[in-house]
Parts: C-alpha cells; sequence; structure tokens
C-alpha cells in the first residue's frame, strides 16, 4: 500500500495545490515509508533535506497532506517527517524533538525563537499526537499578558476578554477574520488559557478546521457519529481556526452545523477565525455563514506602522539587542503585510550584525534585507498596481489613466492610487503622473478617503487585504 500511497497522495496534491508550491515544496519529496501505527493509525514517514524545508513543510502542508493520506487510506494516517543527515542515516522525528506550534501573531512580545516565523495558515494534524500534555489543545504560552494591543487589535481583543470573563452571554459567535500572521490563533488561545485559569473544570477545545474535518471522516468510515457528538456538543467553549477550509465538504457542515446549534442551546461559547468575513466565504451553507454572522464579527488588521516599530524594538530587546528607531522605522516602512515578516527581517538583521560584528545601523539594515527590498521594489509597481485592481474589479487597465468619473471607475482607481501610495516609494506627483498625468492633491484626497474608510467600513477593508496579499505574492 505505501508506495501506491503516496503516489496516489502525490497525484491529489498536485491537482489541488498550486503548481509552483507543489513542485517546489512536495514533488522533491522522496515517497513515505507507510508503516501501520498505534491502534488502527498509519504512520507515513518521509525524510526531509534540511531543517528549514522540514518546518516549513511541516507548517505549511502536514495537515494537508494527511487529511488526503487518510481519506485515500480509509484510516487516519499522521505523518512523520524527519531530518535526513547528510551520511544518509534519519535524525530523530521531528515530532518527537520539537512540538509543533502555531506561530506567534500580532504584536506577541514572546521571544523570537518561540516562533517559527513561517506563515503557516494552519496546525499540523500531528500536534494532537506528539503535544498531547492537554486534553484541549491550547498552547499555554499564548495568553493575553503577552499580547502587545494596539490599533490593529484592539476591538478583536476588546471583545475576546470579554467573552473570557462571561463566555454564554455577549458577542456568541465570535467571529475573527484578518490574513494570515496578524494573531488570531493567538487570540483564541489567550480566550481558553485566560478561562481555564478561572474555571479549570471548563470543557475547552482549540482545533484547526482541518483535524474537524478529519474527525468527520474518521467518524463516517467507521459509523461512530454518537462519539463525534459526545466530543464537540458537551463544551463549553470551543475555538476553531480556519473555518474557510470548510468550503465544499458538505457532510462536515452539516456535523458543524449541528455542533453549532447545540452549544448555542445550551449556552457554550464559540470562537471562530477565518481570513475573510463571514459573507465573503464560498462554498459553505448560507445557513452555516448567516449563524456565523450572528453574534460579534470583527477583524484583526495589519499593525499600522507605530505598533510594527514598537514590535520590533520589543522583539530587539527580548534578543538583548538594541534597535535604534530610526532602524526600526526604516524597517517597519519597507515591512507591512505582517508579524511574521516583520520577525524574518528582524532575525536577518541581527544574525548580519552579529557575524560582522557591526553595530545596528540603517546602512546595515538595507544590507541584511537586500534580497527583501530588491523583491519588494521588482514585484509591485505601480503598473503592477493598477493591473491587479482593475482585474479585481473588473474595470480596464486604461480606465486608470482615462478622465472616466462614473463611480464604478473613479472608485477602484481611487484604491489604486491609495495602495500606490501605501506599497511602493513613490511621491504624489509621481504617482498622479501615472494615473493620466493627475495632479498630485488629486492622489492625496484618493489616499486619505480611501485610508479613512478603511477603519470603518469591514468589506473594503477586507478587499484591500485580499489586493495586498496578492501584490505581495
Amino acid at each position: 500500500m505505501g508506495a501506491d500511497l503516496w503516489q496516489r497522495g502525490c497525484e491529489r496534491l498536485a491537482i489541488e495545490l498550486p503548481e509552483q508550491q507543489f513542485n517546489t515544496w512536495i514533488r522533491p519529496l522522496p515517497p513515505a515509508e507507510i508503516a501501520e501505527g498505534a491502534g488502527d493509525c498509519v504512520v507515513a514517514s518521509v525524510r526531509v533535506p534540511n531543517r528549514f524545508k522540514l518546518d516549513w513543510i511541516r507548517n505549511q502542508y502536514a495537515t494537508r497532506i494527511e487529511t488526503v493520506l487518510s481519506e485515500l487510506a480509509g484510516k487516519p494516517v499522521r505523518l512523520e517527517l524527519t531530518l535526513a543527515l547528510r551520511d544518509g542515516r534519519t535524525a530523530t522525528p521531528a515530532s518527537e524533538t520539537q512540538p509543533m506550534q502555531r506561530p506567534i501573531g500580532i504584536a506577541s512580545v514572546l521571544p523570537i525563537q518561540q516562533a517559527n516565523g513561517y506563515d503557516a495558515p494552519s496546525v499540523p494534524m500531528a500536534v494532537a499526537h506528539v503535544n498531547a500534555t492537554t486534553r484541549h489543545r491550547l498552547n499555554p504560552a499564548l495568553t493575553f499578558e503577552n499580547l502587545v494591543p494596539g490599533r490593529a487589535n484592539q476591538m478583536a481583543r476588546t471583545a475576546a476578554l470579554h467573552v473570557a470573563g462571561a463566555p454564554g452571554q455577549m458577542y456568541n459567535p465570535l467571529f475573527i477574520y484578518g490574513g494570515v500572521g496578524l494573531g488570531k490563533t493567538h487570540l483564541i488561545h489567550a480566550v481558553g488559557n485566560a478561562l481555564l485559569k478561572d474555571r479549570p473544570e471548563a470543557r475547552v477545545l482549540y482545533l484547526h478546521a482541518e483535524q474537524f474535518i478529519s474527525d468527520v471522516v474518521k467518524n463516517y468510515q467507521r459509523k461512530t457519529f454518537d462519539e463525534l457528538k459526545a466530543k464537540y456538543h458537551s463544551l463549553d467553549l470551543l475555538l476553531i481556526d480556519d473555518v474557510q477550509f470548510f468550503a465544499g465538504k458538505e457532510r462536515t457542515q452539516e456535523e458543524f452545523f449541528n455542533a453549532f446549534e447545540a452549544l448555542l442551546a445550551k449556552k457554550a461559547h464559540i470562537i471562530m477565525t477565518s481570513d475573510t468575513y463571514p459573507k465573503g466565504l464560498v462554498d459553505i451553507d448560507e445557513r452555516l455563514t448567516s449563524r456565523f454572522d450572528a453574534g460579534l464579527t470583527v477583524a484583526i488588521e495589519p499593525p499600522e506602522l507605530e505598533m510594527r516599530v514598537a514590535i520590533l524594538m520589543k522583539k530587539a530587546e527580548i534578543e538583548g539587542a538594541v534597535m535604534p528607531e530610526d532602524v526600526a522605522f526604516f524597517v517597519a516602512k519597507n515591512v507591512r503585510a505582517n508579524v511574521r515578516e516583520l520577525e524574518g527581517a528582524l532575525r536577518k538583521i541581527l544574525a548580519y550584525s552579529r557575524f560582522s560584528q557591526k553595530d545596528i545601523n540603517i546602512q546595515l539594515a538595507r544590507e541584511a534585507l537586500k534580497d527583501l527590498l530588491s523583491i519588494q521594489n521588482r514585484q509591485i509597481g505601480v503598473e503592477n498596481i493598477q493591473k491587479t485592481v482593475a482585474d479585481f474589479y473588473k474595470i480596464k487597465v486604461a480606465d486608470m489613466y482615462s478622465k472616466k468619473r462614473p463611480a464604478s471607475i473613479a472608485r477602484p482607481r481611487q484604491i489604486a492610487m491609495y495602495l500606490a501610495k501605501e506599497m511602493t516609494q513613490k511621491s504624489l506627483p509621481e504617482i498622479g503622473e501615472l494615473f493620466g498625468g493627475r495632479d498630485h492633491t488629486t492622489v492625496l484626497h484618493a489616499v486619505r478617503k480611501i485610508g479613512g474608510e478603511r477603519q470603518k467600513n469591514s468589506e473594503l477593508n477586507q478587499q484591500l487585504h485580499v489586493l495586498e496579499q496578492t501584490l505581495k505574492g
């Protein structure tokens, strides 16, 4: 079954994953060694050539691989990634030497070593096998105390604190959405940890949506849906990450709907995260999305400039280094997406400083981040922004330069101007010139208007998130 199972799994993944991702990370892997594990579990062992690839595959793809292999095998499959040593031996499985943890989210002030720094949208299923220290699957390191508050997470943090203090009452369900690496996972772990601190007997469970899917598959195969109901319907607090993964999975949605209704009926609390707001979810039953939206929906946004500066300086301090404020501003202006990218940039600067035995200044930061800065400057140009925005709003690129002023064109044009100011180093007059020779005051008006509306309009904010992530590749 071994080689055939792995081959069929790779064929499925080649269809499901973007071609570049599959060719880079999955195709080069050697065939898994398949063996029987405890109970009726199957273990798929894969040797990975270096630690970087191992960590990346574990964080980005382990859950997807396990889910695909489990469906094909008809029984649970646990992926075990091991480090292949140069002499051909195999290192101790990574899952036994290092517990799998979700990267730290927005404004976390834990040491960088505690965060793996990768952009990991999901927690591998194997966490349940290797980190079974608690029945609730919470990471005790993710608390409100080490989550730095700021405008970007203010509303979500306030709502989460309220739920932790009075679960089952207001804001039920609580739906938190935002891009990757902004701290959604940190926040819901913080709620669970705070509740257990106050009420150790509380029945709390954290899981990623794909773990729920796996449970449904397993119980469907065994015809043991009573066990599934007993597990989920008896909780006091359910914390579930990345509900967008339920898309297209009808039986999973049915079971989650049942659990959802049962928990709300007994005044248990549900907190969910997603990469988009409820009405933006695709291939999910409308009766579910309407319930997602029935409580409180809040966004976590990318940290503003001042918050990014504070995060960088705090993390550098924890690392025993001094980050001058002007350097922190330089990095923060060039690294905008999320805290994980900030952490990665800081690691490069600290390493460069230590290896070269030079003090940290702007010139050193520029040298340490030259690859990142060159990629950024090469990929994100005003022309690229115009094309991306035009495609998103289904207008012609030529409309970006034209004198046409209907709202269907003027609005996307203003959004493109705003993104050009936010994501490039171009001045207002330069941007105006690239938008059909418009005056710099026109660009300034667009930047202020869209920036102001972004703070109040969740739908516009989400559209801007999508455009920013698309442009950053």
